[in-house]
């Protein structure tokens, strides 16, 4: 079954009925006929329909949605991602990174010290120059960036860049300490 199938399958609106009754617990021909409200011909019609596309699977336990046949749709409709590279050069640091970092965002933060400290220390050197001053507000709107659609707000990942050092806070003005630069280039 291919994405066009699943289309053109739920396009009719007897067989919508009778996958929706199966969805909701029919397990029997007789079950889906009394849940639709169909005449038995057009449900055992759409079933068969439903069962040849692999939408629907008959089981031990009587009729049920083919949950593997969508999974497996939804995959091939993704397609593959290609490995985003964030120039690190360790394909060690580029696994972790490409588990928490996405498309410029941090999708969440790892609970693993050593992981956290490595992200964090990539959001810094991404976005702040080494010895240069910013102001808070500049500081939380570089950092609402990464947090966009993530499970962090930039507060947080704000205080987590400077209690980790990454960043230093003094005076309400922020700055990535140089000597980090030197010692990670």
């Amino acid at each position: 079954m291919t994405g066009e199938d699943v289309v053109g399958l739920f396009a009719d609106e007897t067989r919508v009925r009778v996958f929706g009754a199966v969805a909701l617990g029919a397990t029997s021909t007789a079950e889906v006929v009394e849940r639709t409200g169909l005449p038995a011909k057009e449900a055992l019609l759409a079933l068969r329909r439903l069962e040849e596309r692999e939408a629907v699977a008959a089981n031990a336990d009587g009729l049920a949605v083919s949950y593997d046949s969508f999974r497996r749709l939804a995959r091939e409709a993704a397609g593959p991602r290609p490995a985003q590279d964030h120039g690190t050069g360790d394909e060690r640091v580029e696994t972790v990174l490409r588990t928490f970092v996405r498309d410029g965002r941090l999708v969440k933060l790892p609970a693993q010290w050593n992981r956290k400290n490595l992200v964090l220390r990539h959001i810094a050197e991404r976005t702040f120059e080494p010895g240069r001053e910013y102001a808070e507000n500049e500081v939380d709107e570089k950092l609402r960036a990464w947090c966009t659609g993530g499970r962090l707000d930039h507060v947080t990942l704000r205080r987590h860049l400077v209690d980790l050092h990454h960043l230093h806070r003094s005076d309400g003005i922020y700055r990535r300490p140089a000597e980090d630069a030197a010692r990670i280039g």
